[in-house]
């Protein structure tokens, strides 16, 4: 029986852990998630007398969100290459102003500028 050993440097990209995502990309969902959540669920419960209903709401919210935006993520990643969504990204924000994109977004012919 032979064994294939993975070794860390040999790896393009970050390997993935839960549902399609990354480390990083579970940690942003997860920060995302706890700094919509708790404020919520702090709301709640002090609208409901009851503190710690309001942290377990918080808590449950924030699994079912990691496990929610992880399921879109790997649908919109499914079958595209590394850093898809990234440039997806950028390039929505690019079109309504908001960040100037670095990536090179011509159609047409491309010129060098020089005539015979």
């Amino acid at each position: 029986m032979e064994y294939r050993t993975f070794l860390a440097e040999r790896l393009n990209t970050e390997p993935l852990i839960f549902r399609g995502c990354s480390s990083s990309e579970l940690g942003a969902i997860c920060l995302g998630a706890v700094l919509v959540w708790f404020p919520v669920g702090l709301i709640t419960a002090g609208l409901a007398g009851a503190a710690m209903m309001g942290l377990g709401m918080a808590a449950l919210s924030v699994i079912a969100t990691i496990v929610i935006v992880a399921s879109l993520f790997q649908r919109l990643k499914r079958g595209r290459p590394d850093g898809y969504y990234q440039q997806l990204v950028i390039t929505q924000l690019h079109d309504r102003g908001w960040y100037r994109s670095r990536l090179i977004r011509h159609t047409g012919t491309w010129d060098l500028g020089r005539r015979l």
